[in-house]
């Protein structure tokens, strides 16, 4: 097997808990044995520290235990982030805790009522009996194979989601993220249907209305000439010339059409669609599409232009000799990647042609990221959602 077919099935495995890729089952198996003796200096620590804080409080001598106390609740959780990050192949973004500011009693307060250092409390005390579990299971695992396989990457996923719901914002939090995301979303869409709307307009306007009214004034010409009893070579002529104006009237709407929405998309999917446009294109291109079930007709037009748009830019600016195409579907989204061996240096500018990408996929609450060092490679990468 190839390190590029291990790499794609260790991260079809990373999104199926069920068949597990090697490198994923051990980084997990790392996770269950290493964190058992964390988990016991963060409870020992955090108990110790809660218990003889409150105990002397009275005195005065518990407030500043207390705080120590907190803040390395707040410095386990941080660690913790990063741990399940990688190991366990979890997002969990960096904590957003309270703002502080005032003099000391001020900051003491704000940090003691801040929910996202509780929540890291709760995380780390829960974690403690549970560490117990997954390092006897940890061991079991090493020497038998079944619970390696099945076992391991169960519970892995298990504390992951813990971490996800603890460690991650609360979800008032995530909701208001989420509205924002959609706010911004819906804004940006407006602007790109608006700019759809102004090419569309402007297409027209440049090429078949024109086209169009070349035809009729060359049949008016022709019919006043019939009117006149001119000859029929000179009639022929002007119909010929109206004739060859409308097949090209007809073949821009028709470009035209296809540039709002391709019949080849509708009639055979993404697959044949992108590999049309791979065949036009001057850069050799490899085509990998798998999007079973079938994506909606919005996703599939999205990663249809996103892919067209991309590969345009491979052909203008990149300078490479081959570029690869890649259309997978990971649960309910499609993610597109388009790579070139190019130059390098490709970025989202704002009014590119990069940036048009961007406010087309977030029409349907997508994210397209581009990372281009200097000296290539150029990877596109587009993550459509299937639902909304």
């Amino acid at each position: 097997m190839t390190s590029e077919n291990m790499r794609m099935a260790n991260e079809e495995s990373a999104r199926h808990p069920e068949r597990p890729g090697w490198a994923r089952v051990l980084r997990i198996e790392l996770f269950l044995v290493a964190s058992f003796p964390l988990r016991i200096v963060q409870f020992v620590l955090l108990i110790c520290g809660a218990l003889v804080g409150i105990a002397t409080v009275v005195i005065w001598v518990g407030l500043p235990i207390l705080a120590a106390t907190m803040w390395l609740a707040r410095a386990f959780g941080d660690l913790e982030r990063t741990w399940v990050r990688w190991t366990l192949d979890v997002d969990v973004p960096d904590a957003q805790r309270a703002s502080s500011s005032g003099n000391w009693a001020s900051r003491w307060r704000t940090r003691a009522t801040d929910p996202t250092m509780w929540r890291d409390t709760a995380y780390l005390l829960l974690s403690f009996p549970i560490s117990v579990v997954e390092f006897a299971v940890g061991l079991v695992a090493v020497v038998l194979v079944p619970v390696t396989i099945w076992v391991v990457p169960a519970l892995g996923w298990l504390h992951a989601q813990l971490a996800k719901t603890l460690l991650g914002p609360p979800k008032a939090r995530r909701a208001e993220a989420r509205a924002q995301q959609l706010q911004a979303s819906r804004a940006r869409g407006v602007d790109a249907a608006e700019a759809e709307r102004r090419r569309i307009e402007r297409d027209l306007h440049d090429g078949a209305q024109q086209r169009l009214v070349s035809v009729a004034m060359t049949l008016g010409r022709a019919k006043a000439r019939v009117d006149d009893g001119t000859d029929s070579a000179a009639l022929r002529e002007l119909i010929e010339e109206a004739h060859t104006d409308a097949k090209l009237a007809v073949s821009e709407l028709r470009d035209l059409a296809r540039g709002i929405y391709p019949a080849v998309l509708a009639d055979r999917g993404l697959d044949a669609a992108l590999s049309a446009q791979a065949a036009k294109s001057p850069v050799p291109v490899e085509v990998s599409v798998d999007v079973d079930p079938r994506p909606p007709a919005a996703v599939e037009t999205t990663a249809y232009f996103i892919v067209g748009e991309s590969l345009t830019n491979v052909a203008k600016h990149s300078g490479a000799d081959q570029a690869w195409v890649r259309v997978h579907r990971e649960d309910d989204t499609v993610v597109v990647e388009v790579t070139d061996d190019g130059r390098g240096g490709a970025e989202l500018r704002p009014g590119g042609g990069l940036s048009g990408l961007a406010d087309r996929a977030a029409t349907i609450d997508g994210t397209v990221t581009v990372v281009s060092p200097s000296g290539g490679p150029t990877v596109v990468r587009a993550v459509l959602p299937c639902t909304w």
